[in-house]
């Protein structure tokens, strides 16, 4: 069963009220809300703000208990998209939708052929129609489209034995596609179930200053900046934000500062790493920041906005090091797609990865994807599929293959894999027939920097994916590097990202 379903009625005076409740009562008298009346999203406010009221829809209503969620406008301008409007709210409650159509002025065929349209739009908008209902109707027929049930009512209400139907339609439903705004108020929550400090160590780029206010905003994350509380107050002003529930610490505190300089020197002894040396090292507000993570001052470290993916990774490889096991860093990308969520790696870090460091990046990657709600098929990526083709590459990929296997035993992982046989059943069928993955693929490893770099970016650029990362794998504690081109949406999602990591 869904947590959801959602009646969409496609005219605005269609009553649906007895509709909802004989559906309710079949599910066992679970809640039904409307999502178009107050304390929600009214119906001016979605035709003409939908990004508003879809993150108003996702904070307030997303529930893990089945709840059937009404949607009715009672006055639609001339010329909208009513079956896309009812699409985008199904998509972000992710809730299967039944459709509700007035059927007073139409006989059988032209109920049929309207029914099955609307469905099949709702369907390309991303919607995933379930069942249809034709109401006051003054004929009567047994229909299914795709195998979802048609009921015909000579009225606005529906039988009991029309209610458990559309209930059997309902348990047997896949469950719709999560869209990236959804899934970013998801992730929003976890971040707030157990809050973690997070420090940012740039405050001289307002982007930072501007998603660190909305991070407090939100409550998804304690906030420390390093810097002069001075300075930082002052671009608060300028920017018209507020950072008042963030720490300010000052990178030359007497009493942090000796106590970073004493355990630096310590770690790095035998890298020839003084206390003087030391002293001078924590001038890097990277390196501050780590030794902040390191003292438990703080539980993770945004970075990379001003730094380069080098300032940010070399403190944390030095003092927080790679968890046990695991031998090499690497950076993955969560892929937020309309409809899905992939995760891309390496896209960020290892250049040209040998065999035994690629099996390394396929087993952070699916660890990663298990902790952000996707459960994970590997495809290690290649210009060929099984043995199709040859060369030193596929050679690698497969002995990676074959390493990630042998230490992970009951992983989905497959490879070589073209990308078309890893997401396309049919392909999948004649070029890999029995994988585990092939045709079904989520995390995707690329066997060299050149290629993930580059499949992400077009990825994001052409197919209006949200890319939300790079989230940095394989360190003991969390630490993630930005683009120097992140916009501040990217940097709160960064920001939440590591909070979550840092709750393990």
């Amino acid at each position: 069963m869904p947590n959801s379903c959602y009646l969409a009625p496609l005219q605005a005076d269609i009553t649906i009220d007895s509709i909802a409740s004989a559906l309710a009562s079949a599910l066992e008298d679970c809640p039904i809300k409307s999502v178009f009346e107050p304390p929600f999203a009214e119906p001016s406010k979605w035709l003409f703000e939908p990004q508003k009221c879809a993150q108003e829809l996702v904070n307030s209503l997303y529930t893990k208990q089945t709840t059937i969620f009404s949607g009715r406008f009672t006055d639609v301008p001339a010329g909208l998209d009513i079956c896309g409007i009812h699409a985008d709210v199904a998509r972000h409650l992710r809730a299967p939708i039944i459709l509700v159509i007035d059927a007073q002025n139409l006989d059988s065929q032209g109920a049929s052929a309207a029914a099955h349209a609307m469905a099949v739009q709702i369907e390309k908008q991303g919607g995933t129609p379930i069942a249809s209902i034709l109401l006051n109707a003054s004929f009567t027929f047994e229909s299914s489209f795709a195998h979802s049930p048609v009921i015909v009512t000579p009225n606005t209400e529906i039988s009991a034995k029309q209610s458990e139907l559309l209930a059997h339609a309902l348990d047997n439903t896949p469950t719709p596609g999560i869209p990236p705004l959804t899934y970013q108020a998801e992730l929003t929550k976890r971040a707030k179930s157990s809050l973690r400090k997070i420090v940012l160590p740039e405050p001289e780029d307002d982007r930072v200053l501007k998603a660190a206010a909305q991070v407090l905003a939100l409550e998804a994350a304690e906030i420390v900046i390093i810097g002069e509380e001075s300075q930082i107050s002052a671009s608060a002003k300028r920017l018209d934000i507020d950072l008042s529930a963030a720490e300010i610490v000052n990178p030359r505190d007497k009493e942090k500062l000796a106590r970073y300089r004493s355990r630096l020197a310590e770690l790095r002894a035998k890298k020839g790493v003084t206390e003087e040396k030391a002293e001078e090292m924590l001038k890097d507000s990277a390196y501050f920041a780590t030794m902040m993570i390191e003292n438990g001052d703080a539980d993770g470290m945004v970075s990379g906005a001003c730094h380069t993916t080098a300032n940010t990774i070399r403190p944390a490889l030095q003092i927080i090091k790679t968890k046990p096991g695991v031998s090499t860093v690497s950076g993955a990308f969560l892929m937020l797609f309309s409809d899905h969520i992939d995760l891309y790696a390496d896209c960020a870090v290892s250049i040209n990865p040998n065999a035994t460091q690629l099996a390394d990046i396929a087993i952070s990657s699916a660890k990663t994807a298990s902790d952000f709600g996707v459960e994970p098929k590997v495809a290690l990526i290649s210009y060929s599929t099984g043995d199709s083709g040859a060369g030193e590459t596929v050679d690698k990929v497969k002995e990676a293959t074959q390493i990630a296997k042998d230490k992970c035993p009951d992983l989905a992982i497959d490879g070589p894999l073209q990308f078309d046989a890893a997401v396309d059943t049919q392909v999948a069928a004649k070029k890999r027939p029995n994988s585990p993955v092939a045709g079904k693929a989520n995390v995707f490893v690329f066997n060299h920097l050149d290629v993930g770099n580059c499949v992400y970016k077009a990825a994001q650029r052409t197919a209006d994916a949200v890319a939300v990362g790079p989230v940095l794998q394989g360190l003991n504690k969390p630490v993630n590097d930005l683009s120097r081109g992140a916009l501040v949406e990217d940097i709160v999602n960064t920001i939440i990202i590591t909070a979550i990591q840092a709750q393990d």
